[in-house]
């Protein structure tokens, strides 16, 4: 673990898990996706951009591949100015134990805990505040879009069992922001019964727990094949005006 602030004994109020420790083998290169170039810097880079922008954010806890911690301190977080990652930990064979990985290394003082995948680089500023306003309220709440298309439940054999109301189906994203304590359990409780979710919200509903939807953006992707890639340059293109 590369810590920036080992004497420190308290991260902050609020405190952001970013886990980027997926190796990305659906985007067929041999570069890890959360590394890729957008814009002409390493991917991860934007979300980080976003999280030392939001006043609310105190801290950031940065989750890698494991042995890539020292580099990615260097390399990106220092190189690049990032401020707010005071952590860079190792990352665990799936999404979920990053993510337990790094929600363990927050102090037991935090107050909020702000999840949120790396490579979703179109973060704004205004969801993660609002996802951290609507956790204060309510201990839980993850950002989201209304589907747009209509969903149909099938068998194994791919035919059509039931046609479902699109009006109450929301695509989930991330930032999901929790009470520290409600994910804490959550997600101990999750690794001693075996559980696997995709994603923080699916674990924190299992402990019968209430999550509100906080209205997201269609802009906020998620990277995860070579396609999404080209969406997100013309994205980045158009927000720079080059478009």
């Amino acid at each position: 673990m590369s810590d920036r602030n080992a004497g420190s004994s308290k991260l902050g109020r609020v405190v952001a898990v970013i886990p980027a420790g997926g190796t990305g083998t659906r985007m067929g290169s041999e570069t890890p996706k959360q590394f890729l170039p957008l814009g002409g810097v390493p991917l991860l880079l934007h979300s980080l951009w976003a999280f030392d922008q939001a006043p609310s954010v105190d801290a950031v806890i940065l989750v890698v591949p494991a042995k890539q911690e020292r580099r990615v301190l260097i390399d990106i977080v220092e190189r690049y100015g990032v401020k707010k990652v005071q952590k860079v930990v190792a990352g665990g064979e799936t999404r979920q134990h990053s993510v337990h990985n790094g929600l363990k290394e927050t102090d037991p003082g935090v107050e909020i805990v702000v999840v949120h995948d790396a490579v979703r680089p179109f973060v704004t500023e205004d969801l993660i505040e609002r996802s951290i306003e609507a956790a204060r309220k309510g201990g839980g709440a993850i950002a989201a879009v209304p589907m747009k298309d209509t969903p149909k439940q099938t068998g194994p054999d791919r035919q059509i069992q039931r046609t479902l109301d699109r009006s109450e189906l929301w695509l989930a994203q991330t930032p999901q922001a929790f009470r520290r304590a409600l994910l804490l359990e959550a997600y101990e409780k999750a690794a001693i019964e075996c559980l696997q979710a995709t994603d923080d919200a699916a674990l924190v509903e299992r402990l019968g727990h209430k999550v509100e939807i906080v209205p997201g953006t269609w802009e906020n992707i998620k990277i995860t094949a070579p396609e999404d890639l080209v969406i997100a340059e013309a994205i980045l293109d158009a927000r720079m005006g080059k478009a």
